[in-house]
């Protein structure tokens, strides 16, 4: 059975498109402080070391931590495949 992280990927995608249209006010919307939410949780544990980090870097680096998580899952997934 193969496996691979689409979903994730849709997930991720999809949660990134609505941090832009929340934080940029596209397409008529609000800006909305509470864009990034969906974000949080696809990029656990990686948003809980964030502590020492300065503020500017904060956003951006919360939109990669989600490819940390797809890129590791990505991997485990190909090596499966290797075995």
């Amino acid at each position: 059975m193969r496996q691979n992280p689409v979903g994730l990927a849709l997930l991720y995608a999809t949660a990134l498109c609505l941090f832009a249209i929340g934080t940029f006010g596209w397409f008529g919307s609000e800006r909305d402080p509470l864009a990034g939410v969906f974000l949080m949780p696809l990029g656990l544990p990686w948003n809980q070391l964030l502590d020492n980090v300065p503020s500017p870097l904060l956003p951006w680096i919360g939109m990669g931590a989600p490819l940390l998580n797809l890129l590791l899952i990505w991997l485990i997934c190909r090596r499966r495949l290797a075995l």
